[in-house]
This record gives C-alpha cells, sequence and structure tokens, in this order.
C-alpha cells in the first residue's frame, strides 16, 4: 500500500524515537531485538524490557576498550546486564562523563553466543541519531507477538541494512541568489536526502565551468567555529578564508555540510570537548565516547558535487581522507589546495594530534 512507510522512512521514524527514548524493534528473519538507546532510556522501559527477557547493553569496541570489556564480535562488544543494574547503572557505562564519578564498573561480562547482527544494527541507527553509541538490547522471544508492541516502530533489516549503509540520494530543494561580501555573484543550493536526515547546503559563486575543475571545498558545519568564532578549532578560519579566495578567483563551490564535530553531533562534541578538559587529546576523547577518530560521511560531498554537474575539482583541504573520498566516488581531484590558517595557542595541541594521528597535512 503506497500509504505505509518504505524502509529509509521507518528509518527515519526509529532514530526519532530513539532520540525520544521510546524503543523500536529490528527484526531479521525469525529474530528480533527491542531496542533503546542507553542515552535516552528510562527506569521503567528497563524494568518493562526485564519483563521480555533478559536485556543487556551494545557498545562499540572503542567504548568497551576504555570500560576492559571484551570484543568478541570484532567491532562491538554485547555485555550483560547485572540483575541489580538501574538506569543509573546503564547511564554510567554509556556516558564518559561518569567515569571520575563512578570509575568501578565491572568486571563486565561480554557476551559471545548468538548473531550479533541486530545488536551492530542498533548501534548504528543510534550513531545516525547523534546519540551516544551505547544500546539496551532485549532478544525477543517467540511468543512475544506484534500485538505486544503494536505502536511501536518496526525495521526489517534485510530490506533496511542497504539503506544504513549508503549515503542516500538528494533532491536540490531550492536555489536562489546570495550576495555575499566575497562575492556579489553568490547562490545558495538546499540539498534534501531522501531519507529525512540532515539537509546540506552549497554556496556557489560566479558561474564555474562544468567542463574544468572547480576550486571546491567540502566545509563540516562547526557551530562553535564558523558562528561563534571558538579558538579550540580552526574552522571558522578556514570557512572564511575559503570564501575569500573563490571570491577572488571570481568561480567555484563551498559545501556546508550538516556533520557537526566530524559526524558525531554537536552535543557528542561537547561530551569530546569536556574530556579534553581533562586531559585527553580529540582523538582520545572520541574513543572514549565510542567513536571512531572521524564519523563523517564524504561520499555525501562527492554525490552533491556530482548533481551540480562537476566532475573535476580543485579541492582546498588539508585531509588526504576526502581526496580519496573523492576519487573513489568517481570525481578527478586534478589539485589539492593547502588551507593551513587558524592557528592559535588554545588550538595548537589540537592541529598537532590532527597532523599525527588522523593524518592532517598540516
Amino acid at each position: 500500500m503506497a500509504l505505509a512507510p518504505d524502509p529509509a522512512e521507518l528509518l527515519a521514524r526509529a532514530r526519532a524515537d530513539l532520540r525520544m527514548g521510546v524503543p523500536v524493534v529490528l527484526r531479521d528473519g525469525a529474530d528480533g531485538a527491542l531496542v533503546l538507546a542507553a542515552e535516552t532510556a528510562r527506569g521503567d522501559r528497563l524494568d518493562d524490557f526485564r519483563r521480555i527477557a533478559a536485556p543487556f547493553m551494545v557498545l562499540t569496541a572503542r567504548r568497551a576498550e576504555t570500560l576492559k570489556a571484551r570484543c568478541y564480535d570484532r567491532d562491538i562488544a554485547r555485555v550483560a546486564l547485572p540483575r541489580t543494574a538501574g538506569i543509573d547503572w546503564v547511564n554510567a557505562i554509556a556516558d564518559p562523563a561518569r567515569d571520575l564519578v563512578k570509575p568501578m564498573k565491572g568486571p563486565l561480562v561480554s557476551l559471545r553466543e548468538g548473531d550479533a547482527g541486530l545488536a551492530r544494527a542498533a548501534i548504528r541507527l543510534i550513531k545516525d541519531a547523534r546519540l551516544l553509541p551505547a544500546a539496551l538490547l532485549v532478544n525477543l522471544p517467540e511468543a512475544w507477538s506484534a500485538a505486544d508492541g503494536a505502536a511501536l516502530t518496526k525495521i526489517d533489516m534485510r530490506a533496511a541494512a542497504p539503506r544504513l549503509a549508503e549515503p542516500g540520494t538528494f533532491e536540490q530543494v531550492v536555489s536562489a541568489r546570495l550576495p555575499l561580501q566575497v562575492s556579489q555573484a553568490g547562490r545558495l543550493h538546499v540539498f534534501r536526502p531522501a531519507d529525512g536526515r540532515e539537509e546540506h547546503y552549497a554556496v556557489e559563486i560566479g558561474q564555474p565551468d562544468r567542463d574544468r575543475p572547480v576550486l571546491a571545498r567540502l566545509h563540516s558545519a562547526c557551530f562553535t567555529g564558523d558562528l561563534l568564532g571558538s579558538l579550540k578549532c580552526d574552522c571558522g578560519a578556514q570557512l572564511r578564508v575559503a570564501l575569500d579566495r573563490i571570491g577572488k578567483e571570481g568561480a567555484g563551490v563551498l559545501l556546508y555540510l550538516n556533520q557537526e564535530g566530524r559526524g558525531i553531533g554537536l552535543a557528542n562534541k561537547m561530551r569530546a570537548y569536556s574530556l579534553q578538559d581533562q586531559g585527553h587529546d580529540t582523538v582520545e576523547a572520541n574513543h572514549r565516547l565510542g567513536f571512531e577518530d572521524d564519523e563523517r560521511d564524504f561520499r555525501i560531498g562527492a554525490e552533491i558535487l556530482k548533481r551540480m554537474g562537476f566532475s573535476s575539482v580543485r579541492l582546498m583541504t588539508n585531509n588526504p581522507a576526502k581526496v580519496a573520498r573523492m576519487r573513489e566516488q568517481g570525481l578527478r581531484v586534478h589539485e589539492r589546495v593547502p588551507l593551513k590558517v587558524g592557528r592559535n595557542k588554545e588550538n595548537a595541541a589540537y592541529l598537532d594530534t590532527k597532523a599525527r594521528k588522523s593524518g592532517h597535512l598540516l
């Protein structure tokens, strides 16, 4: 029936439910699991999970390493929930801000029996919801009928899994003339993904020749740097210098991608900043939260550039990973244009870590 949501729409609904603390049902054939995001879970819902079966937590390998939990499933760990554990224990396991308050959490017992596919999908979905990557799961017994959770969002992972792995498709919603300080010949394009995730923007200056390499910048949103002038990063300086260079050249495009905090969202970025105040560098902070060094998907930028008619770029970046991703997606990178700006005493250690651990050419 055309009125029923398709797999991508169900995933969008599931992300919203998880952010609100509402459980969702994941299915893979006969197997099923009820999922809550640990960050937004409530005590009464944990009690309801226990009435179904024994719940457990799912952590990423990065978070499990911090907590000294074994990862029998390689990239994730399924951790048994003690019978006496309440929602406070769950929060302490998920949130590294509680590591100093509640340092003694273990020893944690990792599960190794059974398939981890639904647990892995739960973490992916929770990451996409920009929440802490930790989940509460309970495997659904066969006796658990659809009527028991009739109002819950239900995801068939066999149909939805490809949607989770791909960046999705984008449609240009609108474009309009936007005179800028760097150029009167500015134009803003708004691209909306079909799967309900964040919109992304392209600032086009002049009339770039689609048959020649375009001067381009893939800029990830940084609320603190771009808008507030934060000294903890170089993002605001890079944004302004990139626009200025395009304006002086007379033609080019800057993509403004809503992938705040290297793809972990603003709230998690602030959590990482708090961990940096405790002495961890930017990579270590991400790992303690349960994230990888960089969770951004640069395929999004490549897709938007191709939709705008570009096939070759002069890419303003210090990050070789962006160059590699563009080439993997079929774009020719004619030249990498360095963008070494914005260093100060507050972000010097941050930039040094990006160079040493993430390969940025600074």
